[in-house]
């Protein structure tokens, strides 16, 4: 097949502002692998976060890391093409497998098309002429019907004795169990072997007992002397040192007994004779030789321990007394020294739960060379096993393969306007709807990336109440305006299977939406500013007139307060009067005002004499060149941005690793937003019931206004008023005389 494919003929087409593989025929795929990757669109995606069939995804990803790459598209192309007798029948994307179309002249074909069959024949369609997604689907439906299935894995049913279905039973509850194909619990052949294995060291270990009378000197009561003995050893090996330095200098014995402050600590609290302070203490007055009390005058926290060990170890070991010798105490550790070792060489197993009859039993029993028999014999059906998996891993590639080829090597599906695979549904919101949205892990993150796309986008928290589901999605907004998209708006949000969900804008991504808001950009912000100023010009009037309110309030009852109060003493100072009217500086203050009063009336003045002084026809021209003036910069901006927006970014944020300036330009942006309009044939009526009655008097009015200044303007009237209004009155000639005194 190289050999036919080697000098294939590409073919392109342009879309996005660049040049994209057709891929609609057999030979194209087959040449795949000839295709330069630097001119494929993409050269990874996610196996999640897409709409696309799952499973299939899990097929192609072979290293299983989350991530489809162009030598796994590969892979999954060339064996789709080995298998199937003519490969152009994907493009087509057919639901069902025609056992026509497997290529039975190599052994893996074959191999396919008799598994194909046989599962067809196991769901009781003999006589089938195609499979299905959904005759594959149920691995475990299909694999119920053979005992054997090649995985290596064996349950009990697979077994033929009931003996050996117990011993598989016991394995799995005493190791665990490997899910077998047909869904039911079994062992592996590592599980056999560490079961066997533990088994045979814990025999051992009994048998090292039964080998040894030293470990059992008391027969079948010496576990309960060795526990007994243990429960006790440190603290009455902890006694006998005591007394031996009290008998090397008789002075230690009152610092090895404890002294009345400790005693004088425990006297305030609460006494429990099981109690850890009291626990603390020698079991016994310490003494020089003297021998450990085993009824009276031992430490009461430690007098049942004692109890016990006299029952279950002295008496039978050493005869019934009333106090332990040190000598005597050597003697018992002596004699049951053995055991407590032995005890302690007990191998850690997970079998010990049968018991070691049992487990010798099944150890004296053929029952591991049975259970290794079985599961050999499962082995050796995997090749067949796996043709069963094959059909299911043929059947999807069949039906998805193409649809991943044609959002993967080429965009042709996206430019095409059908739905892509990274497009997951659409957002209803400010009446319109939105057909580019995706779907992002962390918006944040993605924001920063997806920046560089040059897309206004709406990130939006989409949740779907009946069923608890939450994500998030980002949204592209391509058409309109932004003027009513808020954080905090609400939305609602349709899946590609149609479903509902409540969405919610979190994050706005602000660039240019289109040319028409380009241009009223700048009205809408000098408008915003204004009513800013207007804002901040009024709430700083209203704060100051309260404060000069509360101002009066406060001077007015400081005057009632001093009213009653004397008058001032003699010699002292008068109050200051206050300060005399400045009537130069407020001349000053009211020249400039006029001065600026009269620049601004100058220059409208030019402005509104050179309107007046065009033609008719002239005046809309000049209008529009000032809006032009106006808009002009705002709409070139927005036309340079909107014509390179490109997906990459918003993309390769998700995972993907685009290989192309994949550009959205104005003309294609506009089909992934559309505008509420009302439906074709539809009736409507203008009449508005609520609408707000307007009166024409405030109309009439302006127009008789701007009709009477342009005649007054043309007259001459207005320009010589408004100079006689703007210029300052003569300064004096001459100063007035000075007063003679």
């Amino acid at each position: 097949m190289a050999s036919e494919t080697r000098n294939h003929r590409w073919r392109f087409f342009r879309a996005g502002d660049f040049d994209q593989v057709r891929l609609d025929k057999a030979e194209d795929l087959l040449a795949l692998d000839q295709l330069d990757q630097k001119l494929w669109v993409a050269l990874a995606c996610p196996t999640d976060g897409i709409e696309f069939d799952k499973k299939t995804l899990d097929l192609i990803d072979t290293n299983h890391d989350g991530r489809i790459r162009a030598p796994e598209l590969l892979a999954a192309v060339k064996w789709t093409g080995s298998v199937l007798k003519d490969l152009g029948s994907i493009t087509k994307g057919p639901s069902a497998l025609a056992l026509s179309a497997i290529d039975d002249s190599s052994d893996e074909g074959k191999q396919l098309l008799a598994s194909a069959r046989q599962i067809l024949n196991d769901l009781g369609k003999p006589d089938a002429r195609e499979i299905t997604a959904d005759d594959t689907a149920d691995t475990a439906k299909i694999f119920s019907q053979t005992r054997f299935n090649g995985d290596g894995v064996v349950p009990a049913s697979s077994a033929d004795d009931e003996a050996t279905r117990k011993v598989i039973g016991e394995i799995i509850d005493c190791i665990g169990s490997d899910a077998d194909r047909s869904g039911q619990p079994g062992v592996t052949q590592e599980k056999v072997d560490k079961f066997f294995d533990e088994a045979s060291k814990l025999v051992d270990w009994w048998k090292g007992a039964e080998s040894s009378d030293a470990v059992h000197p008391l027969g079948d009561a010496t576990e309960a002397a060795a526990e007994a003995f243990e429960a006790v050893k440190t603290k009455v090996n902890d006694y006998f040192a005591r007394c031996r330095l009290a008998a090397f200098d008789p002075r230690a014995a009152a610092h090895l007994n404890r002294d009345e402050a400790a005693y004088s600590a425990l006297a305030p609290k609460v006494l429990d004779a099981a109690a850890e302070d009291v626990a603390a203490f020698p079991l016994a007055r310490v003494e020089a030789g003297k021998p450990l009390p085993l009824g009276v005058a031992v430490n009461p926290a430690w007098a049942p321990v004692i109890k016990k060990l006299r029952e279950a170890a002295i008496k039978p070991a050493l005869g019934d007394r009333d106090a332990l010798a040190e000598a005597d105490w050597d003697e018992l550790s002596a004699r049951l020294g053995p055991f407590s070792a032995w005890k302690a060489s007990k191998p850690a197993t997970s079998v010990e739960k049968l018991g070691v009859p049992r487990l010798r039993e099944i150890l004296d029993s053929d029952a591991r060379g049975a259970i290794s028999a079985l599961i050999a014999k499962d082995k050796s059906l995997e090749p067949e096993a796996n043709a069963i998996l094959s059909v299911d891993k043929l059947i999807r590639f069949n039906r998805h393969l193409y649809t991943l080829v044609t959002n993967f090597v080429s965009f042709s599906t996206f430019y095409s306007r059908k739905k892509a695979i990274f497009q997951i549904g659409t957002l209803f919101i400010d009446s319109r709807s939105f057909d580019f949205c995706v779907k992002v892990a962390d918006a944040g993150a993605h924001a920063a990336a997806a920046a560089n796309a040059g897309v206004y986008l709406a990130y939006c928290d989409v949740t779907r109440k009946a069923t608890g589901e939450k994500m998030t999605i980002a949204a592209a907004i391509t058409e309109g305006d932004s003027d009513n998209l808020a954080v905090g708006r609400n939305g609602v949000f349709y899946d590609r299977q149609g479903n509902d969900w409540d969405a919610t804008i979190t994050k706005l991504v602000e660039q240019p939406i289109s040319i028409r808001q380009a241009f009223w950009l700048p009205y809408k912000r000098i408008a915003k500013m204004i009513g800013e100023l207007i804002n901040k010009f009024a709430a700083s009037r209203d704060k100051e007139a309260s404060e000069k309110a509360a101002a009066n309030v406060n001077s007015g009852a400081k005057t009632i307060e001093a009213a009653p109060t004397a008058p001032p003493a003699a010699g002292a100072a008068p109050a200051a009067p206050p300060p005399p009217f400045d009537i130069g500086k407020f001349a000053g203050i009211f020249a400039g005002i006029g001065l600026a009063i009269g620049a601004i009336g100058s220059t409208l003045v030019a402005i509104v004499s050179g309107f007046l002084s065009l033609k008719i026809w002239q005046m809309p021209l000049a209008i529009g060149a000032i809006m032009l003036l106006i808009s002009g910069p705002s709409m070139f901006l927005a036309y340079l941005k909107l014509k390179n927006r490109n997906i990459g970014p918003i993309l390769d944020a998700n995972g993907w690793a685009v290989n192309a300036r994949a550009r959205i330009n104005i003309p294609f942006g506009r089909s992934f937003t559309s505008v509420a309009s009302l439906p074709t044939g539809a009736e409507r009526s203008l009449t508005d019931p609520y609408a707000e009655k307007s009166s024409p008097w405030a109309l009439y009015l302006v127009l008789l206004l701007a009709v009477g200044g342009a005649i007054a303007w043309k007259l001459g009237y207005a320009a010589e008023a408004w100079k006689e209004l703007t210029t300052p009155p003569a300064a004096s000639s001459s100063a007035p005389a000075a007063s003679s005194k």
